[in-house]
């Protein structure tokens, strides 16, 4: 008793006082037949035997030996006797298979028979038996009754135990059953179970403790969950034995002592919630008995009659008592206050019930049963009490939902936690149920622990009930705190995010900050490392926070190292640029970055920054601009150490550029020239967490120093001023290998930064043009021979509009610059350079408007030469002479006369000239001698009549006669030559037309014969032998000379044929009116008139013109 003294203090100092709660309610259950009383099956309580549940119902047994199946209502609805004359003592029922041990008059030994509920027996209808067997330990002379009993889960064991201490193993049940054998007796003979109990000490309990296949389990890994054991009970010990495994066989297994505490019977029942543990209960507490040893306790003092499981639930039966005002039992107490007005009869017992939830160390229900407790049966996820007077009780567990409403009214939201995990809700639920904790706490102004459950209701919860609470500033660090949680489960907005940075800038707190931005970025590379090794589809971040609001924040609040590591940490390329240039002023090391990126993401940034960069880093970053849009390989070469430190130049004055045509604002003020929205992060097929990888060395990217001192030309190098003896163009050398063709960035994107940077605007064309085309207008460069970076486009239209776009530029800087210095004349000699190229691509037009407005005199006259515009350069010079009075402008003009008027189509130009000469006297006496060499060259060209000349010299009174005198006198005189020859001429013709008439009329007369005097052939020269053909023309032919049917002289024939078709000709001329007109259009009026009349056109009647044939 010593050693049970001393458990039960122990059990008392461990465990803690049960808290008291009414999970379940009562009511009774009448008979369907009679509402009055209970089921009829148990008004004689006294002749039951024992009950049992099942799969099938509750299964009850009388002292008569008979069966009975119960329904839902408590009518059996099958019947049968399973002993004969006798009775059952015990019963278990595992799958519809039903054991039952019970005795009979004709045999000493305790019956086993194995019943099956679900087939029933096709003669009797009863449930077919079987097998039926003794129980027969070693002493046959002296049987001992059972008692207990416990099936295994699976029927794979079932365990008997004797009063005299024997326990009796069936192995294999259900192999046994399964067998083909026919007969009742085919059971395997029971093992018996050697144990170190006292000799007779009965066993008062036996359960099976399953393999974990069959166990709901929680816990860790436990090396005994893959074997069968089972646990023995006796008065004072409690021992295991292994059924199955390797042990089970061997001839040494015993039983082993597990605890030296035993119970008495019907007081040990195996857990059923977790099917591992055995259930001892004695007057001191409650014990749980494990494989390995003693478990958890529960100090529960009282007799206990027995005890029963019912779910996570131990329903204890306390022993009968008298029911008086003044137990020492509450419960008790107050079923006699509630049964008893007047007070309890003497003769009237009480028996007490409690339900203990021993996960959760609670009384989930206690109560008080009058005239006692004959059974309590577990059936139909209920527990049903059957009294010693017949009645029947329901216990019905209260829902989930009720139950934690209970213990939110007693404030008790630990247990209702552990009562969630008990029961196994979901997660909702018990994050429900931490919210009404948290709430409570909140109440009571315990913000921390309030906090601390608000965090467990993370992802169940909406974030902003538990931000509200704590938006105070007195509760900002628990705010802080939650807010740091829901970025670690990843349920983190961009609204989260900002308010959780906000706070730590407010708070100053940058060591937290530093934590939970890079702390946070290690995790999210370590899940990524994690998810390239399990293989892995997709790649991706796994921020807890929303990237984009993190980086606003914190260059909101003036963290921009902070936002610049978090961008340059995930390749956000354009937003750490942007924080570079317009937050930190880090133009060097922005150049830096942009050249690691790549030509495709450094395109679009510089785009957006260069502005900003050339107003800080004019000499580097024009290089970049430089690499960048001359570069054929995807990748730019390292930054050049030695580059010229040029500051800024200012804005040249003057007339507007080309460039004031872009609509750009001269401010330095950053205003990036494409939206946020087209800035370019990593390449596609780049992962985000790989950088960009570094140039590689290649032939046609890589720049020495000789050819970055080359690829930007220096404006100020002297060159020769004579344009005659420069060359222009693309270099004639021969590549040394075919390069394919290439797909560049148009530099054009680039020409609004450089408003401000006319200096460098010129060597970033300059060096453009040499390096990817080839084109200069240096002769020190092309010299050299072609860049090696010079490569065919893909599109070569495309890439001639970017020729002709950075020329034309060129040209206009050229020009603008040259203005702010008249001494340096290097610039307007790279114009003239440029126009005078037969090779570089230009706008002609824009160059006339360019040299139109910078006065480039040389450039416009060149331009209007190649243009062929001659009259206005003879006019240009004209006005000059006559509004500028500038002395030069009549000789310029008749120089250019000189060497343009011989050109066809230009005979125009001697009369302006002329005009011009003598308009005025003075202008007359200089340019006198030019006015007769003029007169003399149009009169040897005949450009002008003389009647023309004539009246341009006289339409004023400055040319005096004396001036063309002898070309007047030498013209008369000629006049009158060609009039006396044309007389003769005429005279002539005339003569001949009246010989040939007179010829025609003589023939044409048919009373006039003709005489023929030839003698010889016309055509052999032969003398004419019959027979002979003659003509009316006087010639004569030996008739084989003449063609058969030809009326024509063939020595006439061809002559006349060539006057018929210049008759037939003119006949169709005279029809093509259109051909006409453009004849006299083009060749003078009066001539193609006379032209025409002479050859008969204009008298041709309309019917008689025809197509020539």
């Amino acid at each position: 008793m010593s050693s049970v003294a001393s458990a039960a203090a122990k059990a008392a100092s461990i465990a803690p006082s049960l808290r008291q709660f009414t999970f379940f309610n009562v009511h009774s259950v009448k008979d369907t037949n009679n509402p009055e009383t209970g089921p009829e099956i148990f008004k004689l309580t006294s002749e039951l035997s024992t009950i049992c549940s099942s799969s099938v119902g509750v299964v009850v047994a009388d002292l008569h030996g008979s069966l009975h199946v119960l329904n839902r209502d408590f009518e059996p609805y099958l019947s049968w006797i399973a002993h004969v004359n006798g009775r059952v003592t015990h019963m278990a029922e595992r799958h519809g298979k039903l054991v039952t041990l019970g005795e009979e008059d004709t045999v000493k030994q305790p019956l086993l028979k194995i019943w099956d509920l679900e087939k029933p027996d096709k003669v009797t209808a009863s449930p077919t038996l079987l097998r039926s067997v003794k129980v027969q330990t070693k002493d046959t002379t002296r049987p001992f009754p059972v008692s207990t009993i416990s099936l295994a889960s699976d029927l794979q064991a079932l365990a008997i135990g004797m009063t005299d201490g024997t326990v009796l193993l069936y192995k294999y049940l259900s192999q046994s059953l399964q067998s083909p054998s026919h007969s009742l007796t085919a059971l395997q003979k029971p093992t018996a179970i050697l144990h170190d109990a006292q000799p007779g000490e009965p066993i008062t309990g036996l359960g099976f403790r399953e393999p974990s296949s069959a166990v709901v389990s929680d816990e860790d890994h436990d090396p005994h969950n893959a074997h069968l054991y089972l646990f023995i009970v006796t008065i004072s010990q409690v021992m295991t034995y292994q059924v199955t495994g390797v042990k089970s066989s061997s001839s040494n297994n015993r039983a082993v002592t597990v605890d030296e505490l035993g119970s008495a019977l019907r007081c040990s029942e195996m857990d059923m919630w977790r099917n591992k543990d055995m259930v001892v209960a004695r007057e001191e507490a409650i014990y749980k008995m494990g494989v390995d040893g003693r478990g958890t306790c529960v100090a529960y003092e009282g007799k206990k009659t027995a005890i029963h499981t019912h779910a996570n639930y131990l329903v204890i039966i306390s022993p009968p008592l008298q029911a008086t005002a003044a137990s020492t039992s509450a419960t008790v107490r107050n079923f006699v206050a509630r049964t008893f007005a007047s007070g309890p009869s003497q003769d009237t017992d009480v028996t007490k019930i409690t339900i203990l939830d021993l996960e959760n160390k609670l009384v989930a229900y206690t109560g008080a049963f009058n005239q006692g407790v004959r059974e309590i049966v577990s059936q139909w996820d209920k527990l049903w009490v059957i009294g010693n007077d017949g009645s029947l009780s329901c216990l019905d567990e209260l829902p989930t939902s009720q139950k934690l409403e209970l213990l939110y009214e007693k404030g008790q939201y630990r247990i209702a936690l552990s009562l969630a995990r008990t029961q196994r809700l979901e997660e909702s639920h018990v994050a429900d149920i931490h919210k009404h904790y948290a709430d409570s706490l909140y109440s009571t102004g315990k913000y921390d622990l309030s906090m601390t459950e608000f965090v467990l209701t993370i992802g169940h919860l909406q974030p902003s009930y538990v931000i509200r609470k704590f938006l105070d500033a007195q509760r900002i660090h628990n705010l802080v705190t939650y807010l740091q949680e829901l970025h670690n489960y990843g349920l983190a907005n961009s609204d989260h995010t900002t308010l959780l940075l906000n706070t730590y800038t407010k708070l100053k707190d940058v060591t937290r900050l530093d934590s939970f931005i890079k702390t946070e970025a290690r995790r999210s590379t370590a899940l990524l490392a994690i998810n390239r090794m399990q293989g892995g589809d997709q790649e991706k971040e796994d921020l807890p926070f929303d990237l984009d609001t993190a980086i606003r924040v914190c260059r909101q609040a003036g963290y921009f190292d902070h936002a610049g590591w978090l961008a340059k940490k995930y390749h956000r390329h354009s937003e750490y640029l942007r924080i570079l240039v317009e937050d930190a002023g880090k133009y060097a090391e922005a150049l830096a970055y942009i050249r690691k990126l790549g030509v495709d993401a450094a395109e679009s940034n510089l785009a957006r920054y260069g502005r900003a960069m050339l107003a800080h880093l004019p000499g580097e970053t024009t290089q970049l601009l430089i690499d960048l849009c001359t570069t054929t390989t995807g990748t730019l070469p390292p930054q050049p150490k030695d580059l010229p430190k040029q500051p800024p130049p200012a804005a040249p004055n003057g007339a507007p550029s080309y460039l004031s045509y872009l609509a750009i604002k001269n401010p330095i003020a950053i205003t990036p020239a494409i939206s946020s929205a087209a800035a370019v992060a990593t390449p596609p097929d780049s992962r985000p967490d790989t950088p960009s990888p570094p140039p590689a060395p290649s032939s046609t990217s890589d720049v020495t120093q000789d050819q970055t001192d080359s690829s930007i030309p220096n404006q100020q190098s002297g060159l020769d001023q004579d344009a005659k003896t420069l060359r222009v163009g693309t270099p004639t050398t021969a590549r040394p290998f075919a390069l394919p063709p290439a797909k560049q960035i148009s530099p054009r994107v680039y020409f609004a930064h450089f408003v401000d940077h006319m200096q460098q605007f010129v060597i970033f064309l300059e060096a453009v043009a040499w390096r990817r085309w080839g084109q200069s207008v240096d002769e020190t460069l092309l010299s050299k021979g072609p860049p090696p970076s010079a490569v065919p486009a893909l599109d070569e239209e495309a890439e001639k509009k970017e020729q002709v776009a950075v020329w034309n530029t060129l040209l206009d800087l050229y020009l603008t610059l040259s203005e702010d210095d008249q001494a340096d004349s290097t610039l307007r000699a790279k114009a003239l350079r440029i126009l005078r190229s037969a090779e570089i691509p230009y706008d002609s037009t824009h160059a006339l408007i360019l040299c139109s407005t910078r006065n480039h005199t040389e450039g416009l006259v060149l331009l209007w030469g190649k243009l062929g515009m001659y009259e206005d350069i003879i006019r240009f010079y004209i006005a000059r002479d006559v509004e500028d009075q500038d002395p030069t402008g009549a000789p310029k003009a008749v120089e250019f006369l000189k060497l343009y008027g011989p050109k066809e189509g230009q005979k125009h130009l001697y009369p302006l000239v002329l005009r011009h000469l003598t308009s005025s006297a003075e202008l007359l006496s200089r340019m006198q001698e030019e006015v007769k060499e003029i007169l003399d060259y149009v009169d040897r060209e005949k450009i002008i009549p003389p009647l023309g000349i004539i009246q341009v010299l006289s339409r004023n009174n400055v040319a005096s006669v004396g001036l063309v005198k002898e070309w007047l006198i030498e013209k008369i005189k000629t006049s009158r030559a060609d009039i006396t020859t044309d007389q003769e001429w005429i005279a002539a013709n005339r003569l001949d037309t009246e010989t040939k008439q007179k010829q025609v009329a003589a023939l044409s007369d048919p009373d006039r014969p003709q005489q023929i005097h030839m003698t010889r052939c016309s055509g052999c020269q032969a003398p004419l032998t019959l027979p002979v053909v003659h003509f009316m023309c006087h010639h004569s032919f030996h008739a084989d000379h003449v063609p058969p049917n030809e009326p024509d002289c063939p020595l006439c024939a061809s002559e006349h044929g060539l006057i018929q078709e210049m008759k037939r000709n003119n006949e169709w001329l005279a029809d093509q009116h259109e051909l006409f007109l453009g004849e006299v259009k083009q060749g003078g009026g009066f001539e193609t008139i006379a032209n025409a009349f002479g050859r008969g056109m204009l008298g041709i009647p309309k019917e008689q013109s025809a197509t020539p044939s």
